[in-house]
C-alpha cells in the first residue's frame, strides 16, 4: 500500500528520486524537493557524460579511419612520369600531402560530430528540466531558413571550404594564386584563407570569392629558363655548354632532392631584338622551383663567363650633331640663295 501511494504522489518521470525520499520520510514536498535537487540535476549530468562519452567513441572511431587511410597511402607510390631511380623522391613530398588532406578530414569530421552531439545534449538536457523542445526544434529550422536567405554569402564561403578540402585544391604552405592575393597559404578554413604575400601582406581571402586557384606547390614544380645569348654566338656551343651546366647541377648532391628530372635544353624559343633566346627546364619539387632558377642562372653567368659568351644587353644607336657645323651649313645655304 505504501509504494502505491508513493507513486500516486510522484510523477512518473520523477519516480526514482521521489519514491526514495517519499518512503524514507513520508514528506511530499521532500519528495518534490529531492526530486529538484537531485533528479532533475542527476539526469542533466547523465545526459551530459551520455555525450561526452559519445564523443570520445566517434573521435576515436574517427582517428582510427585515418590511421588506416595514411598507412594505405604509405603503402603506394603516385606515378608522377619519373624515372624508376628518382621515383622514392618524387613519392615521399606526394605521400606526405596525402597524409596532410586525410588529417585535415578527418579533423573536419571531429568538427562536425562535436556539433552535433552538443545540439542533441543540448535539447535532451533542456526537455529533461522541463522546456518543450518542440516549438524549439520548429523554430530552429525556420531560423535556419532565414538566415539561409540571409547570410547566402556566409553558406556559400563554407561549402567552397568544404569542396576545397575535399577536392585537395591547396593547403597550408603551398604557392598559390588567387587572383589578388598571391603568396605562401598560411592557415585554411571552411570560410576563409590566408595567405602571406612575397611583401609579408597577410591577405584574408573569402573561400566563396574564390574562382580560381592557381598552385605552383602541388606535387612538383618547373622552373623554365630563357637564356639570352647574342646573334654572333653559335648556338650548336651554346646549347652544349647550357646542357652541361645543367648536368652539372643535376649531379650536385646539394640538389639531389630539389631536381626530380635532369634537365632539359628545350632549344631556341625567340629570335629577340637584343639576341637568341634558349630556353631550359627544369623539373623541381614543390615549392623548391625559385631557389633551383636562382642557382641554375649563377652558374650559367659563372660559365658563359669562363668561355667568353656573350649575354647581350639592350642597344641603341645616338647620333650626334655639332650645332656649330650645323649653324655654318644653314648659313652658307642662305647665302647660295
Amino acid at each position: 500500500m505504501l509504494a502505491i501511494d508513493t507513486f500516486a504522489a510522484c510523477e512518473p518521470d520523477q519516480a526514482w528520486s521521489c519514491r526514495i525520499t517519499r518512503e524514507l520520510t513520508g514528506n511530499d514536498t521532500a519528495a518534490t524537493l529531492a526530486e529538484l535537487l537531485l533528479g532533475k540535476p542527476a539526469a542533466v549530468l547523465g545526459i551530459i557524460l551520455l555525450g561526452v562519452l559519445g564523443r570520445w567513441v566517434i573521435h576515436r572511431l574517427i582517428d582510427r579511419v585515418i590511421r588506416r587511410a595514411e598507412h594505405s597511402m604509405g603503402g603506394k607510390k603516385p606515378s608522377l612520369g619519373i624515372p624508376a631511380a628518382e621515383d622514392h623522391v618524387a613519392a615521399a613530398p606526394v605521400s606526405h600531402r596525402r597524409k596532410q588532406r586525410t588529417r585535415t578530414l578527418g579533423s573536419l569530421l571531429k568538427s562536425v560530430a562535436t556539433g552535433v552531439i552538443i545540439a542533441i545534449v543540448a535539447i535532451m538536457a533542456l526537455s529533461e528540466i522541463g522546456v518543450n523542445v518542440a516549438p524549439l526544434i520548429a523554430s530552429a529550422g525556420i531560423v535556419g531558413v532565414a538566415l539561409g536567405f540571409g547570410a547566402q554569402s556566409l553558406v556559400s564561403d563554407v561549402i567552397s571550404g568544404v569542396f576545397m578540402l575535399v577536392e585537395d585544391q591547396y593547403g597550408v604552405g603551398d604557392e598559390v594564386d588567387l587572383g589578388e592575393a598571391i603568396g605562401t597559404v598560411e592557415a585554411v578554413s571552411l570560410r576563409v584563407t590566408r595567405v602571406r604575400d612575397i611583401h609579408g601582406v597577410v591577405w584574408y581571402v573569402r573561400n566563396g570569392e574564390i574562382v580560381r586557384v592557381g598552385n605552383q606547390s602541388q606535387n612538383w614544380s618547373k622552373s623554365v629558363l630563357d637564356i639570352s645569348v647574342g646573334y654572333g654566338e653559335d648556338l650548336d656551343r651554346v646549347t652544349r655548354i647550357l646542357e652541361e651546366a645543367a648536368h652539372d647541377m643535376w649531379e650536385d648532391e646539394d640538389y639531389r632532392g630539389q631536381i626530380l628530372e635532369e634537365p632539359t635544353v628545350l632549344g631556341i624559343q625567340d629570335l629577340a631584338v637584343d639576341g637568341v633566346m634558349v630556353r631550359l627546364s627544369i623539373k623541381t619539387a614543390p615549392g623548391e622551383q625559385w631557389a633551383v632558377s636562382r642557382e641554375m642562372r649563377r652558374r650559367i653567368k659563372n660559365r658563359f663567363d669562363r668561355e667568353g659568351i656573350e649575354i647581350p644587353l639592350p642597344q641603341r644607336v645616338v647620333w650626334s650633331r655639332d650645332p656649330r657645323s650645323s649653324a655654318d651649313v644653314d648659313a652658307a645655304a642662305g647665302a647660295g640663295a
